[in-house]
């Protein structure tokens, strides 16, 4: 049970951090404020159990220590939503990862790429799981400049963990919060 949360709390946040603008190749600039952000995410899950489900069946002890790993990344998980924050900077816009992390272990490949617009197909390979298996991930990323404070978007992503294939589809929608960050990073 605790691989498993493990394993799919690792898809969340590899799927979520990959997000708007992984970098790879040189992307347009999106046409958005820099500043504070908010990701309201909702997912759809086959193949797996729902992480919300599997946090909830945790040992106290245990879910406390997810939650507040989760909180330091400005997380919550509320049923099939997940809101997330995050400091888009002048240089993460100009790198094209605006709402995302660089992840050594994903490659990315722009579909397209204008300041309004972004797709972005990715794979990455996971290695960390317990039994020492690999997780291979691929997916799709759409993301639409609605405004300079307001963005939305799909991800599509195909999981293979040890022979078993999940599919994870999600939408999500961003909003701008202001210019300061604070300690959110």
């Amino acid at each position: 049970m605790r691989a498993q949360l493990t394993v799919c709390l690792a898809i969340c946040l590899i799927v979520i951090f990959a997000l708007p603008l992984l970098a790879a190749d040189k992307p347009a600039m999106l046409n958005v404020k820099e500043g504070l952000w908010e990701t309201t995410t909702t997912r759809s899950m086959t193949g797996m159990p729902d992480p919300s489900d599997m946090l909830a069946q945790l040992p106290p002890e245990q879910r406390a220590k997810v939650e507040e790993m989760m909180k330091q990344k400005g997380m919550s998980m509320n049923g099939k939503t997940t809101v997330t924050k995050s400091c888009v900077t002048k240089e993460k816009i100009e790198k094209g990862m605006a709402f995302g992390e660089n992840k050594e272990n994903c490659t990315r490949q722009f579909v397209s790429s204008t300041p309004t617009h972004v797709e972005v197909k990715f794979h990455c390979d996971e290695s960390n799981r317990t039994d020492g298996g690999k997780t291979a991930i691929d997916g799709t990323v759409n993301v639409d400049v609605v405004s300079s404070d307001t963005t939305k978007g799909s991800i599509h992503s195909v999981t293979n963990n040890a022979g078993h294939p999940m599919t994870m589809d999600m939408s999500f929608t961003s909003k701008y919060l202001g210019a300061s960050c604070g300690d959110i990073k």
